[in-house]
């Protein structure tokens, strides 16, 4: 089981890795083994999830989320198979641990008595430069 948070795990039978050949430096060996990790998680059925967390999984996720609700992620960047494969896990279980994380809620406050007396200074200014702009007529 991968521990995402202290009550969300997953089970490694909902991830499916396929090794795809990497670009890059390498030689003859970037040719003969496929060390590139394309990392699929089911973000939309697994059971694993809750509902909240998923949603905000699926704004956070991005490009990355198929149309399906399927999340991947590519790993490529050592040349390692097995460095890769869990740089993509800690990746998946990060963006996870950023969606497990509920946003703060705001706090309403009432303006301060500061804060009210620089709005009214402010629009005491702005009228008496419009009051500048008017044309007077002249009285005969």
């Amino acid at each position: 089981m991968l521990n995402v948070t202290a009550t969300i795990t997953i089970d490694p039978a909902e991830l499916e890795e396929v090794f795809v050949p990497a670009s890059g430096p390498g030689g003859q060996h970037v040719n003969k083994v496929s060390t590139a990790v394309q990392l699929r998680f089911d973000a939309r059925h697994s059971p694993s999830l809750p509902d909240a967390v998923r949603e905000r999984l699926a704004r956070l996720a991005g490009r990355r989320l198929t149309a399906d609700g399927v999340i991947v992620i590519s790993a490529r960047r050592f040349r390692s198979q097995l460095r890769n494969r869990a740089d993509a896990r800690e990746r998946l279980l990060d963006l996870i641990r950023r969606a497990a994380e509920a946003p703060a809620r705001r706090q309403k406050r009432a303006p301060s008595r500061a804060a009210k007396m620089r709005r009214q200074e402010q629009k005491r200014r702005r009228a008496a430069v419009k009051a500048l702009r008017r044309v007077r007529m002249e009285e005969a």
